[in-house]
Formats: structure tokens, sequence, C-alpha cells
């Protein structure tokens, strides 16, 4: 590898049911639109979306659906859920930081907001898309770092 590549995704939806009486009873559900993936360079991105990675076409989407919320050290939490990447799902856990208070928005809306993070393997998801590099090694590392900062609003209820 020649160096560490950060990228995003634009497009994404979900609900986060936080049971503040018992945050163990949670839930999250997202959805990522597996197009949005943007690393700032378009050749590469554009190599993202193909088969050798994400596949677009065929896997519009990634998931994260959560399983079990337990309490960990100094207010975090691990949050296991199944992640499902390019048709695979696997079980990963994400370490949350305390949520922030509710605060309220300049256009009356109910915040909160919190960051995760996660380390997975690419290949255990089958994306296993490599090239030698002339110097030694290889271009893509296997490792990925996901890292989340997340601001919800509140729905009002209906």
């Amino acid at each position: 590898m020649v160096s560490h590549v950060k990228g995003n995704f634009n497009k994404y939806s979900g609900i986060v049911d936080i049971n503040d009486k018992d945050i163990t009873k949670s839930k999250v559900d997202v959805t990522i639109d597996a197009s949005s993936i943007k690393t700032n360079v378009q050749k590469r991105d554009e190599h993202l979306k193909s088969a050798d990675f994400f596949d677009v076409a065929k896997y519009p989407t990634l998931t994260f659906v959560s399983k079990k919320w337990t309490k960990a050290a100094k207010g975090a939490l691990k949050v296991a859920g199944d992640l499902t990447i390019h048709g695979v799902t696997k079980s990963v856990v994400l370490t949350v930081n305390p949520f922030s208070k509710e605060s309220k928005d300049p256009w009356g809306n109910t915040r909160r907001g919190t960051s995760a993070s996660a380390t997975i393997n690419r290949k255990d998801f089958g994306l296993v898309w490599n090239q030698a590099l002339e110097t030694g090694g290889v271009a893509v590392g296997e490792e990925v770092n996901i890292s989340l900062d997340v601001e919800l609003i509140k729905s009002q209820p209906k």
C-alpha cells in the first residue's frame, strides 16, 4: 500500500430507536447507497463502484441492523449487528461513544449525536480485488477502518 485512503458515502437513511430507560433495548437499522462512495478521485470512485469492489449494479446498498447493545466502559456502548456489503452479511461490533444530550436546533428539531468505529476485513465481504505494486506489496490493504459521526433528528409523534 502507498497510503491510507479516506472515503465516505453521501447517501444513506436509517432509524435509530434509542431507549433511554434501558439502552440495551435500543435498535438501529441503516441503509447506505453504495453508489454514493466518494474518495475525491473520480477514477478510484468509479473502480470502487465496479464489479471489482462494491458492484453497485448488482449490490446497490450496504446495510447494518443491530442485534445487541451492551454497555461498555465510560458510558460507551458495544453495538453488535449484521453488516451486509457486496451481498455478504457478517457480524460486526461497533464501539459507540456516549450520546450527546438532546438539544433543539434553530429549526425546532431535537437532535443528539455520537460517533462510532469498527474495523473489518474487506475480504470477509467478498471484496478481494488487488494488484501487485512494482515496488513490492499490493495496492489495496485488507483492513478497513469504519468511522462514523452521527447526528440524529428525533422524529415527531404521529
